[in-house]
């Protein structure tokens, strides 16, 4: 089990240098939701899956869920581990001729790594409504879930070639909100806190669905693990509450 120092380093979502009573981080891992994005060395490693591959037959056929993992998600780990690796050397050898191939490549990558881990996640429910304080605050927000929902799944199939739609919370202002991300790094606001994210690159749909993705995102809806977002949610308010 994770102490404090463990999962400030790897949960996606906590904010540097605030430390969460051991109860809350007890309750974040037992809801499965710590994001576990390096090894014991400082790599960055891809966690095994929260599911089998075809625990989400028939909304994600168990192919498109082996292929995802296995041949995008864990290749973006290498490649941010390959990216942090260059950037070293550049600074052992004081040439930085590639510096900003190597950064663009390590936001790109690492990125990558960081919202696939929040989406296994993300899908590990069985879809429904948010509850609690946490559908208050939607309400809060966006005047109703039936709302919020129209806009998630609206802004998420419109995301411009490759992407995601993005649920999250901003502890600056205390607003839930929903983005698009282009690729894995652009379009998102600085501060904001991913709780629940929906992958809309092709790779995540196209043996089932084809270029139907709003096909796609309909039936990812059964999916949704709001119960997880819920936790991710509560542990940013008591990293804005302790800040």
């Amino acid at each position: 089990m994770a102490n404090r120092r463990e999962f400030i380093q790897q949960a996606g979502i906590a904010s540097v240098g605030v430390l969460l009573a051991a109860t809350d981080v007890v309750a974040a891992e037992s809801a499965g939701y710590v994001d576990k994005l390096i090894d014991a060395n400082g790599k960055y490693e891809a966690a095994p899956l929260p599911f089998a591959y075809d625990a989400l037959e028939p909304h994600i056929d168990a192919r498109t869920v082996e292929l995802h993992y296995n041949f995008h998600h864990k290749p973006a780990v290498t490649a941010a581990n390959k990216a942090e690796e260059a950037l070293l050397k550049a600074r052992e050898t004081n040439d930085f001729a590639l510096v900003k191939y190597y950064e663009k490549e390590l936001a790109y990558q690492l990125s990558s790594h960081i919202l696939h881990t929040i989406y296994w996640t993300s899908i590990s429910g069985k879809g429904g409504e948010p509850s609690g304080s946490f559908a208050k605050a939607i309400d809060r927000d966006f005047g109703s879930y039936s709302k919020f929902r129209g806009q998630l799944l609206s802004a998420t199939a419109a995301v411009e070639a490759s992407g995601w739609g993005l649920v999250g919370y901003h502890p600056a202002t205390d607003r839930i909100m929903i983005l698009q991300c282009e690729n894995h790094q652009k379009l998102t606001a600085w501060g904001v806190q991913p709780l629940l994210v929906l992958d809309v690159f092709e790779h995540a749909y196209y043996l089932k669905y084809q270029n139907k993705r709003a096909d796609y995102l309909n039936q990812l809806t059964s999916l949704l693990n709001w119960d997880n977002a819920a936790m991710r949610w509560q542990t940013a308010q008591i990293s804005r509450k302790s800040a």
